[in-house]
């Protein structure tokens, strides 16, 4: 028997130790029992548990009473009476037993499914009837209502075979290529099957119609899942009415709500290998799911995993005793094993006795399976020489590393490093001589980034107001630069402070007024202290200012300095434009005084001209440094009426236009007429040179009009001059 203890939960192997040849005496059993105390050790549970080569498959009976299991080779079924302990009768058959089902109470009716396409009927004396389905099949389940026997495998078709009648009946077409389990709900009776593609359909058995779709293959990929192919399901399980656990073939455990189409939860097994059984622990809430690797327990809420087996051969089925806490497994090993774990339930009534044992084997201290082992990861391997040794019997996959033998770990480290306690003993006395070093005077060793302010967290730790803050307090404040989250700030020269920027400018007179006002308090928290220790009376202690006064004081002042630290930027940034146009200015004119000479080399008084005067879509060469110096112009034109502005610009010529958003950017551009615009202005000027040609004086029309009145006066009135 092995112990061994996965999340503080005991497991026990009853069929760990070494198995004796049939063909020995019983004084020769004897014998070996006497020197070998493995041997003597060992718990035979169930006599001759196991097949000649490998067991495939293994069911327990609806009573608790018969283990019926099926391996090969030669193909074969063997049943176990659980009541006498020991084997009840073999029968040898045609062929491999891919599936096997008990129809009865008891062994009395069984129902194979072979690998050559036969499906045989056994009763007590032996098989009863022999038939063919038409294509190979994986997977068996019966409804017992109705007495149908439904069969899925490389086929869409799901074969249906009724016991009572005789015959088969017509088969259910599903969607997929190929079917590869099954399984009945226990309440309502619904039948499910799991297809190659990942889906999972469901029919209702009375009405013989689909009533719903799964698509498990998507809900399967998680995150971290690696993608090599389209996950189909290969273990289907239900658990009451509305509970239903799909395994796909990449490791992975669906549970399902049959009211919701979406996961309630998604168990990887981290080993991408297809999941071979899968069964519910109703006491604990607990699923039972297996691969070939491994066996999980986990609840089925959560997902957190309950303890794990790990046998040392490859698994092909697990049964659950039920209302116990043993589990049977089928390996790819002649001997069937047999694991009984306490936290899960008590042991089954024909071996009661494991409870009494498994108690006395607690008070006395054992050592798990893993004590004798040595865990060392890829990398410890490869510095010890032994990375050959991946894939042998000496060395045991685990999670990330491996398992080697304690005594194999020690001789190959001897081997690898004969001074390793030489260095053992250099390390002990480095460590003793640094721990003396503890004891003397510390120098303060600045950092080499922010040293200004490592300095002044030393400073304030050493501050008396700090030390008295942390006595009154009772417990030691952790200092920025002895925690580990900080360490960066003092190593990485990304993170140095830059006390020129105008972030820093700006804060510093509020954190320096803010340290001020701490100091105090830590300064006044300390005189309290002090005066609680001299005296038990809370009186106020004379000249000491309150908290209230220190404060009214110091509310404004850091007004005053941020006022200050802003002036001072303005300032700065108007000389440093300033400076920038004077040497935009100088460049501009260096540019043109090229430009040019070289148009005079050249002879181009015209090109001279032309490269004078922009054009209308360039921008002039320092114009936007000049525009700071037309400010009072513009200020000006704003002021003047929207005549006086337009008359200004028809005489200029010009147009400009100037964004505040850009800054010192303007924009100057010539406004080009059209040769229509041109033709009409020419026409109307010629038009008005023409009239005032032909225009008349009309200066004697008023004096001719005057003396015509007055004749007209002098006739009628006689009061005439004339």
């Amino acid at each position: 028997m092995q112990i061994s203890s996965v999340n503080d939960v005991k497991i026990y192997n009853l069929s760990h130790g070494k198995s004796l040849p049939e063909w020995l005496s019983d004084r020769k059993k004897r014998q070996l029992q006497k020197k070998d105390v493995d041997i003597q050790r060992r718990i035979e549970l169930i006599q001759d548990f196991e097949m000649p080569t490998v067991a495939t498959s293994i069911k327990v009976s609806k009573d608790g009473q018969f283990v019926l299991a099926a391996g090969t080779y030669k193909p074969r079924i063997r049943c176990y009476d659980t009541y006498q302990l020991s084997l009840k009768f073999e029968r040898c058959l045609d062929s491999d037993v891919v599936a096997f089902d008990i129809l009865s109470e008891d062994y009395s009716k069984l129902v194979f499914l072979l690998s050559d396409r036969y499906v045989e009927f056994h009763s007590q004396h032996g098989r009863y009837y022999k038939t063919r389905i038409p294509k190979f099949g994986r997977d068996i389940s019966y409804h017992y209502p109705s007495c149908d026997l439904y069969f899925v495998g490389a086929s869409s078709e799901v074969y249906r075979l009724n016991l009572e009648q005789g015959r088969f009946l017509n088969s259910l077409q599903t969607d997929a290529v190929e079917n590869n389990v099954c399984d009945i709900n226990p309440v309502h009776h619904l039948f499910a099957t799991g297809t190659s593609e990942g889906r999972v359909e469901c029919w209702d058995p009375r009405v013989r119609n689909r009533v719903g779709t799964l698509d498990c293959a998507l809900s399967s990929l998680t995150e971290g899942t690696e993608v090599q192919g389209l996950p189909s399901v290969s273990a289907l399980k239900f658990n009451g009415s509305l509970t239903m656990a799909v395994g796909t073939s990449t490791g992975q455990v669906l549970l399902y709500d049959l009211r919701s189409n979406q996961p309630l939860l998604v168990k990887d097994h981290f080993y991408s290998l297809p999941i071979k059984s899968l069964s519910f622990h109703d006491p604990l809430d607990l699923v039972v799911s297996a691969d070939s690797k491994i066996i999980k327990m986990w609840n089925r809420d959560t997902g957190k995993v309950f303890s794990s087996i790990q046998p040392q051969t490859n698994i092909n089925d697990v049964c659950m005793y039920p209302d116990s806490g043993m589990m049977f497994t089928a390996n790819e090993d002649p001997k069937m094993s047999t694991f009984y774990i306490p936290a899960l339930g008590p042991a089954p009534r024909w071996c009661s006795f494991l409870d009494n044992l498994t108690e006395e084997l607690e008070e006395s201290p054992e050592s798990t399976v893993y004590d004798d082992y040595k865990f060392l990861t890829r990398k410890d391997l490869e510095n010890l020489g032994l990375s050959h040794l991946v894939g042998s019997s000496l060395l045991r996959a685990y999670m990330h590393g491996y398992f080697m033998d304690i005594r194999l770990y020690h001789k190959v480290k001897s081997m690898a490093n004969p001074f390793a306690y030489a260095e053992y003993r250099k390390d002990k006395i480095r460590q003793k001589i640094e721990e003396s070093r503890t004891q003397r005077v510390q120098v303060k060793k600045l950092p080499k980034v922010n040293k200004e302010l490592a300095l002044k967290l030393m400073e304030e730790g050493d501050d008396d107001a700090d030390v008295a803050l942390r006595k009154k307090k009772g417990k030691a404040l952790p200092s920025i630069l002895g925690d580990d989250r900080f360490k960066v700030m003092f190593e990485n020269p990304e993170y140095q402070v830059d006390e020129q920027s105008e972030e820093f400018r700006l804060l510093n007179p509020i954190v320096s007024k803010v340290e001020q006002k701490r100091k105090k308090k830590l300064r006044l928290l300390a005189q309290q202290a002090a005066a609680a220790q001299q005296a038990e009376e809370d009186e106020e202690p004379e000249g000491r200012a309150s908290s209230e006064e220190d404060s009214s004081d110091d509310d404004k002042s850091w007004v005053e300095e941020v006022r200050e630290q802003r002036r001072m930027m303005r300032q700065e940034n108007w000389l440093r434009r300033r400076q920038e146009r004077k040497e935009a200015d100088r460049d501009t004119v260096l540019l043109e005084s090229e430009q040019n000479g070289k148009d005079v080399a050249s002879g181009g008084a015209k090109g001279k001209k032309k490269s004078s005067q922009p054009q209308f879509y360039q921008i002039r060469a320092g114009e936007e440094f000049r525009s700071f110096n037309d400010m009072a112009h513009k200020q000006k034109l704003q002021k003047a009426s929207l005549e006086e502005r337009l008359k200004l610009e028809e005489h200029s010529g010009t147009s400009s236009v100037a964004d505040s958003a850009v800054g010192s950017k303007q924009l100057t551009f010539t406004l080009k007429k059209s040769e229509q615009q041109r033709k009409q202005q020419q026409a109307e000027r010629d038009h008005h040179e023409e009239r005032k040609k032909l225009r008349r004086s009309a200066g004697h029309l008023s004096s001719a009009r005057g003396r015509g009145r007055g004749r007209g006066r002098g006739s009628r009135g006689g009061r005439g001059r004339y």
